[in-house]
């Protein structure tokens, strides 16, 4: 088996306006009075850490990645997730002609790897998994679907 490899970013960034952020901010800032108005003070404080978190993701440029396919798995920067953790591969298009690769895991907390194809053909990156992992239509789960929705 050939090893494959390429980079590319994690996600699509898309620039966030300061609308974008305002819009953030008085929801969180609403909620959490209304939180403190139902007398949930925690819940209040979970709100607001919450929004701040998601502002400073939203502000984030994303990492340019290094994916391999090789003899032993799928390798995505520093870290090897072998075959034998890895069930099913699907590779989907998007309507924008975007490749993207679905790997099912057998891992509880991370069951998808989702790893956009760049530089290489997604026939190369079907060749190359069709030995080791079964071929199974997958989609994208919601959460990601969301995430990319609002612009994640």
């Amino acid at each position: 088996m050939d090893t494959i490899s390429w980079q590319g970013y994690e996600y699509d960034h898309h620039e966030k306006t300061g609308d974008w952020f305002w819009a953030l901010g008085i929801i969180a800032l609403s909620s959490a009075i209304t939180a403190i108005i139902f007398e949930n003070i925690l819940f209040a404080l979970l709100i607001l850490i919450g929004a701040f978190a998601v502002a400073l993701f939203a502000a984030k440029r994303p990492h340019l990645s290094y994916f391999e396919i090789n003899r032993r798995g799928i390798v995505v920067d520093d870290r090897l997730f072998p075959f034998n953790t890895l069930e099913s591969f699907w590779i989907n298009e998007d309507e924008h002609g975007h490749e993207t690769l679905i790997v099912k895991s057998n891992r509880v907390m991370m069951p998808y790897l989702i790893v956009p194809i760049h530089d290489v053909s997604g026939e190369e990156v079907h060749r190359a998994l069709a030995d080791q992992l079964q071929e199974e239509e997958l989609h994208e789960p919601i959460s990601h679907r969301l995430l990319e929705f609002f612009g994640f």
